[in-house]
């Protein structure tokens, strides 16, 4: 719902028919529709007041997802690069990517070391691989200076790539390492340099945390903590604990701080805020919280995000809707997006749910839109 700082938003509606009967009608839409500029003009409508998200999550997703056109050709859909992915994790960059997939992106990529390179390689033929980061313990007895000609091939290595690609995710399955971190910091600076939207999750809110100055004031970055990734952002940034009491108003202050970076906290209702306004999700998920979702809302935004950019773009030249804040578009999408294949795949499967029993609803619910 849209909420303005100061105001006390509660959630009981949640529980009324009216919100039931959207969702399912949600459920049963997303089969198939084509996207108009007055389905477009509505989603903004929405967006700038009155109405409840839940009720204009459906309209999001319709305003910003492309048609299925036989005249576009490769990578107009969307070309999503994935920062992450070391020795001990490699689950996490492949969730992100192969969800990126499924919603409708038409290229993944993973950016990781060469421990993790052959395991993802091994979970899917569909995704592009890089093994081209480093971690300390591969390069211990380099010196100072070869450290720094290893880090400077690694930058090089990516800027090939940069100018292909729609939005970066940083942060699934990354790991600490101190090297691997410093090259991923230089990766994310070239990125904004280049105006290349980012969407920061997992490792990369720890590397955020402690290098503010990567994202500050960087309108083009998300970033997507979750509790206790929160907690730490609150304490680096505002100096204080978290206010249970003021959740709306903190999360709006800790945006303008950070420069009007566009923030989705997670949590039983999904809050975003990019310093204007703060808009919430509740549409109800699934109460199995299995590791892997946030991998998959990660890749849900920046595929969204890219989606809202190119909506914007054309917005611009056909001059038919405002303009409107395409990181909070794709934040949006990829919440209510998440959170309904949650329930489905929960419905199928109760407690043994897994994350990739819900990367197969997103596929199999939500990528017929045309």
């Amino acid at each position: 719902m849209f909420v303005k700082h100061g105001m006390n938003s509660g959630f009981s509606s949640l529980a009324s028919s009216a919100v039931l009967r959207r969702q399912q009608f949600l459920i049963r839409s997303l089969k198939g529709y084509s996207v108009s500029d007055k389905i477009r003009m509505e989603a903004v409508k929405c967006l700038s007041g009155g109405a409840s998200l839940e009720a204009n999550a459906e309209s999001v997703l319709r305003a910003i997802t492309p048609s299925l056109d036989p005249s576009r050709h490769k990578g107009q859909a969307g070309k999503i690069a994935v920062i992450g992915g070391c020795r001990e994790y490699t689950g996490a960059p492949y969730f992100a990517a192969i969800s990126a997939l499924k919603i409708g992106a038409d290229l993944s990529h993973v950016f990781c070391t060469e421990g993790a390179a052959t395991v993802i390689k091994s979970y899917s033929p569909e995704l592009i691989v890089h093994p081209i980061l480093e971690e300390s313990y591969n390069i211990s007895g380099v010196n100072d200076e070869g450290k720094r000609d290893i880090s400077k091939k690694i930058l090089s290595e990516f800027d090939k790539w940069m100018e292909r690609f729609d939005c970066l995710v940083v942060g699934p399955g990354l790991g600490r390492d101190p090297f691997l971190l410093e090259c991923v910091s230089k990766i994310m600076t070239r990125a904004r340099q280049s105006n290349v939207p980012i969407v920061v999750d997992g490792d990369g809110l720890f590397l955020v945390t402690n290098s503010i100055e990567l994202v500050s004031g960087y309108r083009l970055a998300v970033l997507t903590p979750n509790v206790n990734e929160y907690k730490r952002l609150v304490q680096k940034v505002l100096g204080c604990d978290v206010n249970d009491q003021n959740t709306h108003g903190e999360l709006l202050s800790l945006s303008k701080k950070i420069g009007n970076v566009t923030i989705l906290r997670k949590g039983k209702s999904d809050l975003i805020s990019d310093g204007e306004k703060v808009q919430s999700v509740s549409i109800y998920g699934s109460p199995r919280r299995c590791g892997g979702q946030g991998d998959i809302l990660s890749g849900s935004v920046a595929v969204f995000l890219s989606w809202a950019r190119q909506c914007n773009s054309a917005a611009e030249r056909e001059s038919t809707i405002s303009r409107t804040n395409p990181t909070v578009l794709g934040c949006i999408a990829g919440s209510a997006l998440l959170r309904k294949a949650a329930a489905l795949a929960f419905e199928h499967k109760k407690r043994s749910t897994l994350t990739t029993d819900i990367i197969e609803h997103l596929g199999q619910r939500y990528t017929h839109l045309s």
